[in-house]
């Protein structure tokens, strides 16, 4: 078994840094050359699936690959610092607008407006993230709620820029058009490009020191500061690159949606999805958000198709039945499963007194 971060950290102090460097490259580069092999043959396998699939799959799929980066960003905070954000919907919503309103008002390339969003999503979160991430557990979750909803207030009575109540329209056809719109090709493209970025970098940032800092917050704040970890900066910066892979995904779906309204895009089902992903695949991990993401839209999409006005509550059921019997997710389940030689439901719900 591993020792966890903040042993690592603490015998660093007490060993040279080369000798400790030259101990974790060894026990990671094999795991990290496997994990970088899957993630580039996935990758590949689905632009091939994109030439011989329907639109409408297309479209599908486009959606899941959107909730794996959503789901990989909430990760980061909420995973594997230890912050549960109820707020990151705010990320999405301003990645949408400042996409939409540079294209519209100030008729942006939409490759210029999706790094002012990103840009945009980075600078709100380090402005609530300092006041904020002084919080802890349900106050904090509940502040991040606040702000996600005060942004839709303000998006929603900044008439004269944003449209306000009355939408907003990104011209996408014709010699009005900064850009011309992608298309479900183009945009499954671009989804698929940000999932894959958005598991690489915290795939990277996961087994570097900064991951182990992360998570050293997430098991003990105030023993990784007696340590020397800069709590506060890791919080921040974590919380920052969570911003900026969900305002990204904001921006790409505002141009994919063409017109939308502040109640769209500022959703507190995209938040709620992005929690349940993470909980339900398993947090603190880089495939558990990843299963729970492709599982969950996957799941929602079928029932949907088939069960019509049933499909809320059985999808709901599902969760429920889930999160009972594999309160760790379902990735740390079958890995400890795995590791153990053994499957048992009943002592999964013994160990975790349910």
């Amino acid at each position: 078994m591993s020792a966890s971060p903040l042993a690592l950290i603490l015998e660093g102090r007490k060993r040279p840094g080369r000798e400790l460097l030259a101990e974790w490259v060894r026990t990671r580069r094999l795991s990290n050359s496997w994990a970088a092999i899957a993630l580039v043959v996935g990758f590949a396998a689905m632009l091939g699936v994109q030439q011989v699939i329907e639109p409408g799959t297309m479209r599908l799929l486009s959606a899941v690959f959107m909730f794996v980066a959503l789901a990989q960003a909430w990760n980061l905070i909420g995973g594997f610092t230890g912050y549960a954000s109820f707020g990151q919907v705010a990320f999405f919503g301003l990645g949408a607008y400042i996409t939409a309103v540079l294209m519209n008002n100030s008729h942006l390339t939409f490759w210029l407006a999706m790094p002012a969003a990103i840009a945009g999503g980075v600078l709100f979160a380090v402005l609530i993230g300092l006041p904020l991430l002084r919080l802890r557990g349900h106050y904090f979750a509940i502040a991040t709620l606040g702000a996600a909803e005060g942004s839709r207030e303000v998006i929603n009575n900044m008439t004269p820029v944003t449209g306000g109540g009355l939408g907003i329209t990104i011209p996408t056809f014709g010699d009005q058009a900064p850009t011309p719109y992608f298309g479900k090709p183009g945009f499954y493209l671009a989804f698929l490009i940000l999932a894959a970025l958005s598991v690489a970098v915290s795939a990277l940032l996961a087994r570097s020191r900064f991951g182990y800092a992360m998570v050293a917050v997430h098991e003990d704040e105030a023993a990784a500061g007696a340590v020397g970890i800069n709590t506060t900066s890791v919080k921040v910066i974590a919380f920052a690159v969570s911003g900026a892979i969900v305002a990204c995904a904001g921006s790409i779906y505002a141009f994919q949606q063409i017109e939308f309204y502040p109640s769209d895009v500022f959703d507190p089902s995209f938040t709620v999805l992005m929690v349940i992903m993470v909980v339900i695949g398993g947090s603190g991990s880089i495939l558990g958000p990843l299963v729970g993401a492709v599982g969950l839209e996957l799941l929602s999409q079928f029932l949907r198709i088939n069960l019509g006005s049933y499909n809320q509550l059985i999808f709901g059921a599902i969760i429920v039945v889930v999160v009972v019997f594999f309160p760790q997710g379902v990735v740390n389940f079958f890995r400890d499963a795995w590791r153990l030689r053994r499957i048992s439901l009943l002592d999964n719900i013994r160990r975790y007194r349910l």
